[in-house]
């Protein structure tokens, strides 16, 4: 073939590919060996080529961060600002989570500086405080029944230790150090039926509410001075009354006729009055309701007091020589 007829035809050639379209072209060339632009193509193995001029650049990743409006990444997560804002590789701080009492109510703070419900174990209407070192009766629940305060430091009673606790039944302070009561703190409970109070250091008897019925004030330092004349009479419904191992020198009296039980053990009585236990007027009368009565280990010689309890359904208890 002659050179000029050869450009003729090569230029024809270079004419009818460029007028093809962008993919086609590309394919012919591959067809032909060419590799391309080295921007666009890039070689997968043998003879096979992949054409990048499609393939957009990413864009910035800042650009890719979707759009949060009103708000901020902390705040969508629950986080708090604090804890958005402390440092990298600091742990996160705990909630502070509060024990609820057991009673639902907001249990006042004693003398320790916590609520009561935290320092002693609250189950519904009783307070068990036993044995955690209280020096006072600490605030109490309105709705407290039941107090258990036993083995502690207390040392005294105030007035207002109990006001407005009118569904209070029971108190024991057994083993305390208690050594004054005042009058109003027990007097205006209408609802107390029993009062524990053994192996304190109480020298007298406070007011006591008329609806009580066991009183137990055994080990103390109890004089009969301490009791008021007449303090029992007024107390209809007391049935149980412990005043073993005091400092009595006589039998507190007039008791009331509900009385089943009278402990005076260990004391330092030595006389005993006619009208004690029965009226010296009536003979036929038998306290029946009166049968366990104890003298023993008084210095009283009850051989000489027969006509104090004729009419008692038991002897006491105690010495008869």
């Amino acid at each position: 073939m002659k050179p000029p007829a050869f450009l003729s035809l090569l230029v024809l050639m270079l004419q009818g590919a460029a007028s093809l379209p962008e993919e086609e072209r590309g394919s012919r060339e591959g067809q032909l060996g060419g590799e391309g632009d080295s921007d666009t193509a890039l070689r997968l193995g043998d003879g096979v080529l992949a054409n990048l001029s499609h393939y957009d650049e990413p864009a910035d990743s800042e650009d890719q961060l979707p759009k949060v409006k009103g708000t901020s990444l902390a705040s969508s997560t629950g986080m708090s600002s604090a804890q958005s804002t402390r440092a990298p590789g600091t742990a996160p701080s705990s909630p502070t989570v509060a024990r609820p009492t057991v009673l639902g109510l907001p249990a006042p703070p004693t003398s320790h500086g916590l609520p009561t419900c935290l320092v002693c174990v609250c189950l519904g209407s009783s307070v068990y405080c036993d044995d955690i070192d209280l020096e006072s009766i600490p605030p109490l629940p309105q709705t407290t029944a039941y107090l258990y305060a036993r083995f502690n430091r207390i040392s005294r009673i105030r007035a207002g230790d109990f006001r407005g606790l009118t569904k209070l039944k029971r108190i024991d302070l057994s083993s305390n150090l208690i050594s004054s009561i005042e009058d109003d703190a027990l007097r205006l409970l209408p609802a107390l039926k029993g009062l524990i109070l053994p192996e304190n250091q109480l020298a007298a008897l406070p007011a006591l509410p008329a609806a009580i019925e066991v009183l137990d004030v055994r080990r103390n330092r109890l004089q009969s001075s301490g009791i008021q004349p007449e303090a029992f009479r007024a107390l209809e419904k007391l049935q149980f009354l412990y005043l073993a191992d005091n400092l009595l020198d006589s039998i507190p009296r007039p008791l009331p006729l509900s009385l089943r039980s009278l402990h005076l053990q260990n004391n330092l009585i030595e006389t005993m009055q006619r009208d004690t236990f029965c009226d010296p007027e009536e003979h036929k009368h038998t306290r029946r309701r009166l049968e366990d009565i104890r003298l023993d280990g008084n210095p009283i010689n009850l051989s000489l007091f027969a006509s104090a309890y004729f009419c008692l359904p038991r002897l006491p208890v105690g010495r008869f020589t």
